[in-house]
């Protein structure tokens, strides 16, 4: 109710999971919301695009009288501007960004067909009036320029918002942490910490984005065909980092990739991006060119199937292909969950004669988050009196939560929840209270939450086991067989290998019509087929009948 001493915290997305950032804090019938990401699909999450948060709770409370005063994006990355085109869909609020991050929402708001009116750019030190929210935004180093952490003043205290974040001291951009914000914060009194959880199982310190310039000047000083850097689409760091090294060994640089060109003609007209006059070529030039004169940049360093990598790995890419003395640098970690496409990735790179570089092979790509010692250094620096680890699976944040305990914060004032929990803050207590929705919303093609459990096992049953469909024609005033069962079977048998048991099947299915007295004969075929297929076969495919009268 409006004037309760309670502030509500809702984590809607990225806790217990790698993606889908959502953040809800509600007071009374004011609420404020902290990013809009999406989660890639995981290897059985078949035919799924992408993943958004289930934020609808936050419908059900605006119908009920919540007003949203603002919707703010700490960072550029996809996995906290991803969803924004869907939530607007439902959320009538204005969006909040710093200019890059505003840049990259703006393509995704047009192709949603939302307003850019909506739109509101800040820079970071300044502060955003959202109803009783007052929010004071500071500079955080990732591996994204421009992006900010969050000091909310709310009614019942201070609550920061580390959103992802390192403690870089020699940032490629030059523009460090603000360490001072964070010593205010600490000097006014923290009420709570939401700190990202991401690299809390990782020991000592992530080393700076300009370490691996050294790497990567080894492998352009002995590359003797041409480099294809493989990264995120959005680390427009890395590319500058291409740019200045291509620049100095005499190479060209091509993009390759829809995404990572978009993020770096924004990050360009914003002047996040500085390239070299020339440096560029379009991707139809490369093989004019001699391959120690080219460097490739291209999407593709998680394994995606889509992606530009992928396609050269299986040879499926329109204008390019792998060549015996490629050199193929993947810069990036695999984001857990992915591993597997990565690697297949790589070995199939090898296998088409190019010589892949990865981490720990060599140096050539540093972590966005902050390692435990940094994570120390925040809670020393800002000293909450409750403390909530975001950003992570439950394992991540579960460990976050040892860390913080190592160092001073009881128990009994840290939460560690999952999507869903609604966490009860006062200016003296922080408890866990009930759960909303909070799971995953699929989107498949143009379908947004019509896919849901039900459809993704029957998918992974086509998958592992395939289908069979029995059509059988009837007399109708007789119910005798007309001709014979016509079985049609997909994934599950190859026809010519197993006649037998195909004619086993017809057997089968001609005792069933045979025999049967009552009920419906559809069901009893399918139930008839699909014991005698798992007994045969210990395998369960999807039976269907269809029983046609004639």
């Amino acid at each position: 109710m409006p004037g309760e001493q309670v502030l509500r915290i809702i984590p809607l997305g990225g806790l217990g999971e790698i993606g889908k950032n959502m953040l809800l804090l509600e007071y009374g019938d004011a609420g404020m919301i902290i990013d809009a990401g999406i989660m890639f699909p995981e290897s059985d999450m078949l035919g799924i695009d992408y993943i958004i948060p289930d934020f609808r709770y936050v419908i059900d409370r605006m119908a009920a009288g919540l007003v949203i005063h603002g919707i703010v994006i700490t960072h550029g990355h996809e996995d906290h501007t991803g969803a924004i085109g869907h939530v607007l869909q439902w959320i009538d609020a204005p969006v909040y960004g710093t200019a890059l991050t505003a840049g990259l929402l703006e393509g995704k708001m047009r192709l949603a067909g939302h307003s850019l009116d909506k739109l509101n750019v800040f820079r970071a030190g300044d502060v955003l009036e959202l109803g009783p929210f007052s929010v004071e935004t500071f500079h955080v180093c990732h591996s994204i320029p421009d992006a900010v952490g969050l000091g909310v003043n709310t009614p019942i205290g201070l609550i920061v918002h580390s959103s992802d974040f390192k403690f870089d001291h020699t940032p490629v951009d030059g523009w460090p942490p603000d360490f001072a914000k964070l010593a205010d914060f600490s000097r006014r009194g923290v009420l709570a910490l939401l700190a990202d959880s991401t690299n809390a199982e990782q020991s000592g310190w992530t080393p700076s984005e300009s370490t691996i310039e050294a790497a990567f000047n080894e492998v352009f000083r002995t590359a003797e065909g041409r480099i294809i850097v493989a990264t995120f689409a959005s680390l427009i760091s890395r590319v500058q980092q291409v740019a200045l090294v291509a620049q100095r060994y005499g190479r060209r640089l091509a993009v390759a990739g829809h995404s990572m060109t978009e993020y770096i003609k924004v990050a360009t007209r914003l002047g996040y991006l500085s390239l070299p006059k020339d440096l560029l070529i379009p991707l139809d030039q490369v093989a004019k060119l001699s391959p120690d004169k080219v460097v490739i940049m291209a999407t593709g360093s998680q394994g995606e199937p889509s992606a530009v990598l992928s396609r050269l790995a299986w040879g499926r890419h329109r204008q390019l292909e792998i060549m015996p003395g490629d050199t193929v640098i993947m810069s990036a970690h695999p984001i857990p969950g992915n591993e597997e496409f990565v690697h297949r990735t790589i070995n199939k790179l090898f296998q088409r004669g190019a010589h892949v570089i990865y981490d720990p092979i060599a140096p050539v790509h540093v972590s966005g988050h902050a390692s435990r010692e940094e994570l120390k250094l925040l809670i020393n620096m800002i000293r909450p009196k409750f403390f909530i680890p975001v950003h992570g699976e439950l394992r991540h944040l579960h460990q976050h939560s040892a860390l913080a305990q190592e160092i001073g914060i009881p128990a009994s004032n840290i939460a560690v929840v999952e999507n869903g929990t609604e966490l009860l803050l006062t200016p003296d207590s922080l408890t866990i209270g009930e759960r909303v929705p909070g799971g995953y919303v699929f989107v498949d093609g143009t379908g947004v939450g019509d896919v849901g459990p039900i459809v993704m096992r029957d998918r992974e049953i086509l998958a592992r086991d395939g289908f069979v469909t029995v059509v059988v024609v009837l007399e109708r005033e007789t119910g005798k067989l007309i001709g014979e069962p016509e079985i049609i079977s997909r994934g599950f048998v190859f026809v010519r290998d197993a006649n037998d048991l195909l004619e086993a099947a017809q057997a089968l299915v001609e005792d069933v019509i045979a025999t049967y007295a009552n009920g419906d004969l559809t069901t009893v075929l399918q139930d008839a087929l699909s014991k005698m297929f798992y007994n045969q076969t210990h395998r369960r495919p999807m039976v269907f009948a269809i029983v046609r009268e004639v």
